[in-house]
């Protein structure tokens, strides 16, 4: 199933704008429809953003016009652009792949997960 990597989070203050990445291993992104959850201390994970491997994208209504999930198939990589960044956006971000050809809400119907990258935002 190959390996996803997130990178990217760190510490930005409120108004900040922050790219995370996810890089796979062993599987060709380009085939693949990838997701963006996240987690916030105490909450469960949610769908933050997807893009299919048409390229054909999808949102949460939170970072509805304010974030965007692209891809570099050369690279093997997709990113998630995070502009205007809120308190409330502070969780741990992952990445995650299916083979399926539409975008998911559902953590069940991606096969395989990167470990996570950490995004705070000071008030």
């Amino acid at each position: 199933q190959g390996q996803l990597v997130e990178s990217g989070g760190g510490l930005v203050q409120t108004g900040d704008s922050l790219r995370i990445s996810c890089l796979a291993s062993g599987r060709t992104l380009s085939s693949h429809t990838v997701g963006w959850f996240r987690q916030a201390p105490g909450k469960a994970r949610e769908f933050v953003a997807g893009i299919a491997w048409s390229s054909w994208t999808f949102y949460a209504d939170a970072v509805k016009g304010r974030f965007t999930v692209s891809r570099d198939n050369a690279k093997n990589m997709v990113y998630l652009q995070m502009n205007s960044l809120r308190p409330e956006d502070t969780a741990d971000y992952y990445c995650a792949a299916t083979r399926g050809a539409v975008v998911s809400l559902q953590e069940d119907d991606y096969d395989s997960w990167g470990q996570g990258t950490q995004v705070t935002v000071s008030s």
